[in-house]
């Protein structure tokens, strides 16, 4: 059978999931759907930091640092965060956030931060963002919509679990949740 030649530029300004090609976690390029989902230009994305895509300093910092090892080990990485909209196309509202599902591979996995492609795909019009959240309870809520105890938890942000413990009490009053699997709908549904 033969088949028609691929043109891997179209495939990747048109994929369904929004791309970026890093360096040392700096937007080298990016396709349409990342414009899209961040409510950005393309030239108002190329040449910033991902910094920019995420609601605070603190959270850009504590997850590179987090997936560092990860990439290291094994050259790809993936979590749900959230994410922070610039606002100003497609109806985007600057500063708002929303649940985004981030997919890493590092090219080079002694130097994870060197070169990389990401993905991003938009997980809002499934969790809405309702209550406002701290950055250390966005990471609790991440971890514990993927089933994680408050131990496991702890190891994973660096803190003890009862410091986690105390974030998902919080989430728990926030969310109006009597139980962990009850505050995870919630989450999951918004």
């Amino acid at each position: 059978m033969d088949t028609p030649d691929i043109d891997y530029r179209l495939a990747f300004e048109h994929a369904p999931v929004g791309m970026v090609l890093s360096r040392n976690r700096t937007m080298v390029d990016c396709n349409a759907r990342l414009c899209e989902m961040f409510g950005a230009a393309r030239d108002a994305l190329v040449g910033q930091s991902f910094r920019v895509l995420y609601p605070s300093v603190a959270e850009f910092e504590r997850i590179g640092k987090r997936m560092e090892p990860i990439l290291n080990a094994s050259g790809r990485y993936a979590d749900n965060r959230m994410m922070r909209r610039l606002g100003g196309l497609h109806g985007a509202f600057a500063g708002e956030t929303f649940w985004c599902h981030v997919t890493g591979h590092a090219l080079n996995r002694a130097a994870p931060h060197e070169a990389g492609i990401w993905t991003f795909e938009d997980l809002g019009s499934r969790r809405s963002v309702k209550a406002e959240l701290t950055p250390r309870e966005r990471e609790v809520a991440a971890q514990v919509m993927q089933g994680l105890t408050s131990k496991q938890i702890g190891r994973a942000l660096a803190i003890s679990h009862r410091t986690v413990e105390l974030h998902r009490a919080k989430l728990m009053r926030k969310y109006s949740a009597n139980t962990t699997a009850e505050l995870v709908q919630k989450l999951l549904t918004g």
